[in-house]
């Protein structure tokens, strides 16, 4: 007998509400919306075939809307969400929340994590849960690495990816990250890890334009926001391409090459003196051009570092494994998989055509 399909969903119910929401003009995102996108999610995959989920409990009342819905339609359709349990462990309304429950989804060996959050959500999901694709919603303050898509259609697509009726060659993509050592200490970046003056970290997100040293990114698109949107309007880097940017910024006492303005967080634009960029390949070990200040990972301030620690960033491809939505969906529709036929099947029109 084939063993049931269980996915696994973590929500940050505490995401987009670092400083950078403060000192720009992005909305919070209520619960209740939270829950909705959550409840869509679980939608798609009903729909596509996934009849278990698991999701990590919290207690910033998110679990009270998502319950109130399920228990909504049930009373109206029954069939329309799959069966959702919560994982049993202690809650601490902390980022720990989010590793106990990718570690946790790692031993129940689910299909796939769904994950609804900033990049630093993701990033410590992807950190945690070992070959487990993940499908990314976007719900932070700088969405560099979830994309910004309908929760519907992420869950269907993860729903056909993880039962098999999407080539594993289309369902998934390969994804680059930045290996990142401090001494004996070993972490990962899924978009960009920079290099700040201040060797505290304090406020954990990065939003002054004159405290950045140095960046290293994994991608950079020309319509992304945050640190990576420096070097995408820079020197653009696809996902796919098996290579990072490396950028110095030039130091306030001597004129820099060059000056580029860059939306660093929702409505704010900075103005960065840049002293250089250059192209990285893969599994090359680098090292940094500053003696001195703290590492932040994916826009988060996290490790301060002296002359004292020995440090390498190092490029990895096909480090991890998401959920390709795009490819999921256009393979669907090619195959007629969302089409259930009545009779007579109606004949396409051509281009320029029109039903009288």
């Amino acid at each position: 007998m084939t063993k049931p399909i269980t996915v696994g969903i973590i929500a940050n119910p505490v995401s987009a509400r670092d400083i950078r929401r403060i000192i720009a003009h992005a909305a919070n995102l209520q619960i209740t919306d939270r829950a909705n996108m959550v409840l869509r999610i679980l939608a798609g995959l009903r729909h596509s075939g996934v009849n278990n989920v698991v999701m990590m409990p919290e207690r910033a009342g998110l679990g009270v809307h998502i319950r109130r819905g399920l228990k909504q339609a049930q009373r109206a359709d029954n069939a329309r969400f799959p069966a959702l349990e919560w994982l049993d462990m202690p809650v601490t309304g902390t980022s720990q929340d989010t590793v106990m429950a990718a570690q946790l989804m790692k031993e129940q060996n689910v299909a796939a994590i769904v994950v609804l959050g900033g990049d630093g959500t993701h990033r410590l999901v992807v950190r945690e849960c070992g070959n487990i694709p993940i499908a990314g919603v976007s719900s932070g303050t700088n969405n560099a690495f979830p994309p910004l898509q309908e929760p519907t259609i992420t869950g269907l697509a993860t729903g056909l990816a993880v039962s098999g009726t999407i080539p594993a060659a289309l369902a998934f993509r390969g994804n680059k990250w930045l290996e990142v050592t401090l001494n004996h200490q070993r972490d990962i970046a899924l978009v960009d890890v920079a290099v700040v003056r201040e060797q505290f970290t304090g406020a954990l997100a990065v939003w002054r334009a004159d405290s950045l040293k140095e960046l290293f990114v994994t991608f950079g698109r020309t319509d992304g926001i945050g640190l990576s949107s420096i070097a995408g309007l820079l020197h653009p880097i696809t996902r796919e391409e098996p290579a990072g940017l490396h950028v110095q910024f030039a130091r306030h006492s001597s004129p820099p090459s060059l000056s580029l303005s860059a939306p660093l967080a929702p409505g704010l634009i900075a103005t960065l003196p840049i002293e250089t960029f250059n192209a990285f390949p893969p599994n090359v070990p680098l090292s940094l051009a500053s003696s001195s200040g703290s590492l932040a990972l994916d826009g988060e301030r996290e490790w301060p570092f002296t002359t004292n620690d020995a440090i390498s960033i190092t490029l990895r491809s096909d480090a991890f494994h998401t959920i390709n939505v795009e490819q999921c969906m256009a393979f669907a529709a090619r195959q007629g998989l969302f089409i259930q036929h009545h009779g007579q099947m109606p004949t396409p029109l051509s281009q320029g055509e029109h039903h009288e």
